[in-house]
């Protein structure tokens, strides 16, 4: 099975709101997430991402058979790095070890790859987060380097890995 990326419909809120309302999910996210996570959450988020800066946000709905399964985005950096983005992404329990990330990943870096001036994209999953460097592994990204002590989330002091996907 695979999944397609897509923009974000006002009635993708109930499955936003589903796949987010996990502390699974959200663990591995940075903070900033209400929890529970509501369908009125939900579609804050989707109204700001139909309203954001085309130019400089490319985020999207992932979806299998038609439902929404997660998120992911790329959002451009600024300044000198203004041909950089971090790329961003979760997927809904029910759907991890599928395969579905991976090609999401895929498909979001080609897109911006051949429609903007963007040459190099990086993430920064967590260092416990073995799935998700799989993943961007898996989608071509090199891991750069790992960021000691970069970040607390609940409570706890954590690594952080780099990993860059460059424009040939």
């Amino acid at each position: 099975m695979d999944c397609l990326i897509r923009k974000w419909r006002l009635e993708d809120k109930d499955a936003l709101a589903e796949n987010l309302n996990n502390l699974k999910v959200l663990n591995n996210l940075r903070d900033g997430l209400p929890y529970p996570y509501t369908p009125a959450d939900a579609e804050d988020y989707i109204l700001s991402i139909l309203s954001a800066d085309p130019e400089n946000t490319f985020a999207f709905a992932i979806t299998a058979e038609e439902r929404v399964i997660g998120s992911i985005g790329v959002f451009r950096c600024n300044n000198i790095h203004f041909r950089t983005a971090e790329l961003g992404y979760y997927i809904g329990e029910p759907y991890w070890g599928k395969g579905y990330m991976t090609s999401a990943v895929k498909q979001i870096c080609r897109h911006v790859f051949e429609t903007t001036n963007i040459v190099r994209i990086f993430a920064e999953p967590f260092a416990q987060n073995t799935a998700s460097c799989r993943v961007l592994e898996k989608a071509g990204f090199q891991l750069e380097g790992t960021l000691r002590s970069n970040a607390v989330k609940n409570g706890t002091m954590l690594d952080m890995k780099l990993y860059a996907l460059v424009k040939d």
